[in-house]
């Protein structure tokens, strides 16, 4: 298949009311090129920095630690939260190297696993939507899957219109297309070509269609657009794990979801949510749990998260 050719968005507005956001993006842009051992060095103390500060967000980490780990004793749990806010911290930057830097220092050290599996579903001729999770790898790894396929992503619109035109700028340097989380049918048609598309169903997503399936055995508000995408346009869900070891990134492609999709959507909903579980364990410091995951329950539910994580 053909994928859309990429298109260079607008330059959005230059007038003085944008001037923050314009330095702040100039700013981001140098910190993307700065060398990758010092990007990692400022973004653990960054991480450091913001587990200090981020007083609501921690809280909301621990909590989502404590309910989704219990295994874990209270040290454990600790040591994971403080491990977690240091990659959300190199995970900055490296979202900001993944759109505007050099990614050879990447391309040097990655392993690649499953690559095999999307090329069959590609002569098959079937789209694949590649389910991952909110991980503070993925813009960086899907930078680095792009030097093998030809993926396209999907995303949320920022409100700046300077920072929506930089970072779309910054994905169309690797992805072959992108769509907007309100662009539905631009992303059917994708897939009904034979396209492979990226895509994390793993956040509250409110006022989109859920269900309440489980994650780490806690329900969890769950948007049924993976079921519904594969039963529109009869693409493969499959998941794509990705973490980061050390100086090395680490991609695997897992066999399709099957069966899938099924006439149940809260069946399909969780399977999608037990294979990202499986992600998370494989990488826990990278997930985000800084998002309240849980905050919606089904009627009847206590709160989940106290005054200080709301």
């Amino acid at each position: 298949m053909s994928s859309p050719a990429p298109t260079t968005p607008p330059l959005p507005p230059r007038g003085p009311r944008h001037w923050p956001v314009w330095l702040g993006v100039g700013l981001c842009v140098a910190m993307a090129r700065l060398p990758w051992g010092l990007q990692r060095a400022l973004g653990a103390l960054v991480g450091a920095l913001a587990f200090r500060l981020a007083r609501s967000r921690r809280e909301a980490a621990r909590t989502n630690l404590a309910l989704c780990l219990p295994e874990l004793d209270a040290d454990a749990r600790d040591a994971l939260l403080r491990g977690n806010f240091r990659d959300v911290g190199i995970g900055l930057f490296e979202f900001a190297r993944a759109w505007w830097g050099d990614a050879a220092p990447m391309r040097a050290n990655v392993r690649i696993d499953g690559l095999d599996i999307l090329r069959r579903l590609q002569a098959e001729g079937r789209g694949v939507l590649m389910v991952s999770g909110h991980f503070m790898t993925l813009e960086m790894c899907g930078r680095l899957l792009c030097d093998h396929v030809p993926l396209a992503g999907m995303y949320r619109r920022h409100r700046s219109p300077v920072m929506e035109w930089a970072v779309l700028r910054g994905r169309l340097r690797y992805a072959s297309a992108m769509f907007a989380n309100n662009d539905t049918r631009g992303a059917l048609r994708h897939l009904k070509r034979g396209g492979l598309l990226w895509y994390a169903p793993d956040q509250d997503m409110r006022g989109k269609d859920t269900v309440f399936a489980p994650f780490f055995g806690i329900p969890a508000a769950t948007i049924t657009a993976t079921h519904q995408f594969a039963r529109l346009t009869g693409c493969a869900v499959v998941p794509f794990f990705h973490r980061r070891e050390g100086d090395r990134y680490v991609l695997r492609i897992a066999e399709p979801l099957a069966p899938f999709p099924t006439d149940d959507a809260v069946a399909d909903s969780t399977a999608v949510n037990a294979a990202i579980e499986a992600m998370v364990r494989e990488a826990p410091t990278q997930y985000l749990w800084l998002h309240r995951r849980f905050k919606r329950q089904p009627e009847g539910v206590p709160p989940r998260y106290s005054a200080d994580a709301s």
